[in-house]
């Protein structure tokens, strides 16, 4: 069940939201969106949902539009929470979950396992307004995928989470993943999307500058990173032919470097200057990429 995004644009008056986005998101992987506030990703995914009306193009799901009909199939995880802060966990939970076509007995039966997966049996009985906003989330999360989506939406699912959280929450998106959910979500931290995803799109001012394979995008961007720890300054590297970037770290130097063969100069260099640590050449990070393409730092 993949997902086609062909010439997907959107207007609100004078302002172009979304500007000719086409995309192929294949079923059965998780698949990430980059881009600064106001890029275009949460119109993409409520466009996607049919919250809101294309300008032109079309999105199709498994070959098909999606609607009243598909929404069974689908979750979503909104970055604005949307919680009824004085509904119990359970009455609310259960009743989302009927809307989605679940009987009570089965959605009751769901949400227990989910709140002692993400350790909050405690919780069921309780007040939205009561739990604190990492909980809220949690409970958030599990109204997204009780039903078991085949589509699973997610805008900024770790945002306000603690390290604790955020793998728990990982766990839980792998794990679906795994059982046959496509997902899609966007995230401001550029390590959780290297982590789980396969494909990603880098959006800017609407427009996609960058999308595919992750591994083909990281192999075609030709720079590499070379990361040094050693005893001595590495001060005089930063006007080494090749070099295009230097940084000082706690034990060395990180530098960017134009291709892999500028390591063995760099290395036959550092020989006989004293204690050389760690020598590693390194894929470029996403946060590289993003710079390189959108001009600024994603925080």
């Amino acid at each position: 069940m993949s997902l086609k995004l062909e010439n997907v644009t959107k207007r609100f008056g004078s302002l172009t939201a979304v500007n000719q986005l086409s995309l192929e998101i294949p079923s059965n992987e998780i698949f990430g969106f980059l881009g600064a506030n106001g890029a275009g990703k949460t119109t993409t995914f409520r466009m996607i949902l049919g919250l809101l009306d294309l300008s032109n193009g079309s999105i199709l799901w498994n070959g098909r539009p999606i609607n009243y009909e598909t929404s069974p199939y689908i979750g979503y995880l909104p970055e604005e929470r949307g919680l009824y802060p004085k509904l119990k966990v359970k009455d609310q939970v259960v009743y989302l979950a009927r809307l989605r076509g679940m009987d009570k007995q089965n959605a009751e039966k769901e949400l227990k396992k989910w709140l002692d997966r993400f350790q909050v049996p405690q919780y069921e009985m309780k007040k939205v307004e009561e739990l604190s906003k990492g909980n809220q989330q949690k409970i958030q999360f599990i109204t997204a995928v009780l039903h078991k989506p085949k589509l699973l939406i997610l805008d900024e699912p770790f945002s306000g989470l603690d390290p604790v959280n955020v793998e728990l929450l990982k766990e839980a998106v792998l794990d679906l993943k795994n059982s046959g959910t496509t997902i899609v979500f966007s995230s401001h931290r550029m390590e959780h999307v290297e982590e789980l995803c396969e494909h990603v799109c880098i959006m800017q001012k609407g427009s996609p500058v960058l999308s595919g394979s992750l591994r083909e995008i990281k192999r075609s961007f030709g720079k590499k990173n070379i990361s040094i720890a050693a005893d001595f300054s590495l001060d005089y590297l930063k006007e080494f032919p090749g070099v295009l970037k230097w940084k000082k770290t706690s034990e060395g130097a990180l530098l960017q470097v134009e291709t892999e063969e500028v390591g063995q100069p760099i290395l036959e260099s550092l020989i006989g200057k004293g204690f050389v640590r760690k020598f590693s050449i390194d894929e470029p990070s996403l946060n590289d990429i993003f710079i390189e393409k959108v001009g600024l730092s994603y925080e």
